[in-house]
């Protein structure tokens, strides 16, 4: 499916952007130099007009509410009441698989399977079955023992056995599955912990979102943070899988997943206090207050509607939408050890010639490079991971017709004290 033509005719570009260029060139019969300046402009109003949330009218094409269907029943009694967690029990970065473990979705030790991963995000939150098999996949191979990872730290022998001792969890994923420029928790380098609610964060994100959250204040709260990370964070890097995947997941998924929805709301509305039980946090802007492993849904929760799960294709598209109203979101690359100093890597020189700047949000090229570049990360046990991982993906960019990407050449990431401290790649 060639997305960005889609999504453009989708957000009612055509008509103004067919129309504002031409009386721009009429003009250039003056002055030449008003050419380059009105395909400029075409592009920025292209982006403002395509907006973060574009890809809702191409994938939820019709209002739909199904009370019956949607409704998640977390109620006492439910068996999947809120139950706190205990001492032994492992909770991360994550705060839906937080939430999830804490309502016995997940197993409440927060150590799980690969196929408790995909039934979990798919039936708390209509997680689709594609997005849901590659995460949860790349989670076992990377920060797991292949079948089983934790959303947390390294596991215990009583809580994962042998082989689950060996891996490191969500929480030990920096740089592989767990990226910099969170929206609420701290980057790992600059703080020294990578899964603590920083209230001062989610008061920024409330701040950016006035009368409810949506993609577009998310999107806008991402773009300054990933500034503020170049101002303050010496170590901050911007990885070509982490960078340009995983930190848009963590932005996107807090709408798509976390957004309550009714009659009213087919698409969901995501009230304060809905994100505030979705994180852990109490108390009112100005005096939050997070709590680690807090997290709960909320009450009397409706996921999405069961016709429009949210997927892979819907993900790139939110991802390409954004890029498209900030493209420094592409930009793979970090700060060289003190603020304010990003350099940025060539795409091309980095997969070979295979893909370049320019192209990636041409057609299917920024799916098929995310996800090709998915399959190079580096497994905490090398136990047939990379095979699973590689067939997880293959599901995903078989229909897109890939140009086959071999390999990178991680050289060109060396430079970056946030990508030598804990590399990527092999």
């Amino acid at each position: 499916m060639r997305l960005t033509s889609q999504l453009l005719v989708a957000g009612g570009l055509a008509p103004l952007t067919h129309a504002f260029p031409r009386m721009m060139y009429e003009a250039a019969a003056q002055d030449p130099s008003i050419v380059a300046r009105a395909a400029e402009i075409e592009e920025q109003l292209k982006a403002r007009q395509a907006g973060a949330n574009a890809a809702a009218a191409l994938f939820e094409p019709i209002n739909t509410f199904n009370e019956k269907a949607q409704y998640v029943d977390v109620s006492p009694g439910s068996g999947h009441e809120y139950v706190p967690p205990g001492a032994g029990d492992l909770r991360g970065p994550c705060p839906g698989l937080n939430a999830f473990a804490n309502h016995n979705f997940l197993p409440h030790n927060g150590y799980a399977s690969v196929l408790q991963y995909i039934d979990a995000t798919n039936s708390v939150v209509g997680m689709g079955a594609n997005l849901a098999l590659f995460l949860s996949a790349y989670g076992g191979a990377i920060d797991g023992d292949v079948l089983n990872w934790s959303m947390g730290g390294t596991p215990s022998l009583a809580q994962g056995g042998a082989t689950g001792i060996l891996a490191n969890g969500l929480i030990g994923s920096h740089n592989k599955y767990e990226s910099d420029a969170s929206p609420t928790r701290p980057d790992l380098y600059q703080s020294g912990n990578n899964y603590k609610v920083v209230e001062s964060q989610f008061q920024d994100l409330i701040n950016h979102s006035p009368g409810s959250v949506t993609i577009d204040s998310l999107t806008a709260f991402r773009s300054d943070r990933f500034d503020q990370q170049i101002a303050n964070n010496p170590y901050f890097f911007n990885g070509p899988f982490t960078g340009v995947l995983v930190q848009p997941a963590a932005y996107t998924f807090i709408y798509r997943f976390m957004a309550n929805h009714s009659a009213e709301y087919p698409q969901g509305y995501l009230s304060y206090d809905t994100l505030k039980s979705w994180f852990g946090v109490t108390g009112d802007s100005g005096s939050y207050k997070a709590t680690p492993g807090t997290e709960q849904i909320p009450a009397n929760w409706y996921k999405r509607a069961i016709e429009y799960p949210y997927d892979t294709d819907y993900f790139v598209a939110d991802v390409l939408n954004a890029a498209l109203l900030h493209p420094k979101f592409l930009d793979i690359g970090g700060n060289l050890g003190k603020t304010n100093s990003f350099a940025g890597v060539d795409v091309a020189n980095l997969t070979g010639g295979l893909y370049n700047s320019a192209d990636l949000l041409k057609g299917n090229n920024l799916g098929c490079f995310v996800y090709q570049l998915s399959a190079q990360a580096k497994p905490d046990v090398v136990l047939g991971a990379l095979t699973k991982l590689t067939n997880a993906i293959g599901d995903i960019i078989g229909p897109l017709n890939c140009p086959k990407l071999q390999a990178i050449d991680d050289a060109q990431l060396a430079q970056f004290p946030g990508y030598q401290k804990q590399p990527a790649f092999p």
